[in-house]
C-alpha cells in the first residue's frame, strides 16, 4: 500500500504541475491564443485562473501526511466537471474554435480524464488514509 500511497502522491503532484503550467498560460497567453484557437482571451484567461487556486488545493493535499478520502474524492469530482465541461462547450457550440482550438480542449480534457482516472484507482487502492 505505501507503494501505491507514493504513486498516487506523484500523480497529485503532476495534476498540480499541468494545472499551474496551464493556468498560467491561458491566464497570461489567452490573447496570443485567442486567435489561433479561436477562443475569447476572456475565456481562456478565466479557465486559466480558475486552475491556479486548484493547483495550490492539489499540492496542498499531495503534500499532507495523510491522504483523506474526501480530498481525493473533491479532486475527483473537479476534474470529472473539467472533462464534462470541456465536452460540453464543444458539443453545444457555446464556443466556436478554430481546428486548433477544438484539438485544444481536447487533448487537455483527455490529459485530465487520464489524470482522474489514475487517482480514482489511487483512491481506491489505497484506501487514502495513511502516510
Amino acid at each position: 500500500m505505501q507503494n501505491s500511497l507514493a504513486v498516487l502522491r506523484k500523480v497529485l503532484f503532476l495534476d498540480a504541475a499541468t494545472c499551474t503550467s496551464a493556468g498560467l498560460l491561458m491566464l497570461f497567453g489567452g490573447a496570443a491564443l485567442s486567435a489561433p484557437l479561436g477562443l475569447a482571451p476572456r475565456f481562456l484567461q478565466a479557465a486559466g485562473l480558475s486552475l491556479l487556486p486548484f493547483a495550490a488545493y492539489l499540492a496542498y493535499v499531495a503534500r499532507r501526511p495523510e491522504l483523506p478520502r474526501a480530498h481525493l474524492w473533491v479532486i475527483v469530482a473537479g476534474n470529472a466537471v473539467w472533462v464534462l465541461a470541456s465536452a460540453l462547450i464543444l458539443a453545444t457550440g457555446w464556443v466556436q474554435p478554430t481546428v486548433l482550438g477544438y484539438g485544444f480542449v481536447i487533448v487537455q480534457a483527455l490529459a485530465v480524464l487520464v489524470l482522474t482516472e489514475l487517482e480514482w484507482v489511487g483512491l481506491r487502492r489505497t484506501g487514502a488514509v495513511a502516510a
